[in-house]
């Protein structure tokens, strides 16, 4: 009865994030970013605009640097969607790639979406963390055991925001940690005025905020990598498997100019800030950089650890393999 109830809140996530993309055609209130649209001989990708110009973005550094041109790829980008309708967004065709976090990626399938990880993303560093979490400088909260009854605040409650610091606490001795702090979802812009007027207590934010810490005041709690090392911060793309079977070549060459594009934006990480700055209309100082996996090879591990995890929440109805959830097939490094 349990794995029903767990399956049955997938599935009404589901349904209620593709009857939002119908009626709302996936639209953001947002400005979208830069599109190709128009040049002609080129396959075109759809490609979601990621929700913040303060992080690092492969598709807009491969669109700049001319390497989706370079393999015929002609990316269309299509607003900003919150997080929890990425998946829906590819399964409902209105767009034909997808990211975000790992765990996301393997919730969807759990759900029934038909999507497959194709190409690595971020990978996690003790310099390039995937997940910070910060508290204001004098707070009381120092260790796991001070987390206790507080308030975690996150762009999107949910995937490595959510079990990142349930993780955290229960390596440090604290059994069951879900339920013994409340999220609470801050809008993307309001982060830093949540955290400082005292609404939340701690602050999770995609690798490092150095836009918010600049400001001083600030000091880092704890990340990802003090609770797994480097392992967990894997953010693949995916495609729906009817894309894949449909045009298993443009699959190939998108996931070519993302490698690409990751490999530069490892040797490059202030070029990077440069790009996203400029592209953005932000201080390139303010923006966050990120560390990938080399040559977007996806790692098994970087899969397995995040299966583990969500079937020991009691959070997948039956154990998946990884081959399950991602394929190298279209990388031509992992060969």
């Amino acid at each position: 009865m349990e794995k029903w109830r767990v399956r049955k809140r997938f599935l009404l996530v589901m349904m209620s994030c593709l009857l939002a993309l119908v009626f709302a055609g996936c639209g953001s209130t947002q400005k979208a970013g830069k599109s190709n649209a128009g040049e002609g001989g080129l396959a075109e990708v759809r490609i979601p605009d990621i929700y913040s110009p303060l992080y690092a973005y492969e598709p807009y550094i491969a669109d700049e640097l001319g390497f989706f041109k370079e393999e015929g790829i002609n990316p269309v980008f299509t607003g900003v969607i919150p997080p929890g309708q990425h998946v829906a967004a590819v399964v409902a065709g209105t767009n034909d790639v997808g990211t975000l976090h790992i765990n996301r990626t393997i919730a969807g399938i759990q759900s029934g979406a038909k999507i497959k990880a194709v190409v690595a993303g971020t990978e996690s560093s003790k310099r390039y963390p995937h997940m910070t979490y910060i508290v204001l400088e004098n707070s009381p909260i120092k260790t796991a055991q001070d987390l206790i009854g507080k308030k975690v605040g996150v762009v999107a409650i949910g995937g490595c925001h959510e079990y990142t610091p349930y993780e955290w606490l229960r390596k440090n001795g604290i059994a069951d940690p879900k339920g013994k702090f409340t999220f609470v979802a801050v809008p993307p812009g309001t982060e830093e005025q949540a955290l400082r007027s005292g609404q939340i207590d701690v602050y999770g934010a995609m690798g490092i905020p150095v836009d918010i810490m600049s400001r001083g005041g600030i000091r880092v709690l704890f990340d990802d990598v003090d609770v797994w090392g480097t392992v967990a911060g894997n953010t693949p793309w995916y495609f729906s498997e009817k894309f894949i079977q449909e045009k298993p070549d443009v699959v190939k060459r998108f996931v070519k100019a993302i490698a690409r594009a990751q490999e530069w934006m490892n040797a490059n990480p202030d070029k990077v800030a440069e790009i996203m700055g400029k592209r953005g209309g932000v201080d390139p100082k303010k923006v966050s950089v990120m560390h990938y996996a080399e040559r977007g090879v996806i790692k098994e591990d970087s899969i397995q650890i995040w299966i583990d995890l969500l079937r020991n929440y009691g959070e997948l109805t039956r154990d998946y393999k990884p081959e399950e959830i991602y394929t190298n097939e279209f990388n031509e490094n992992a060969k």
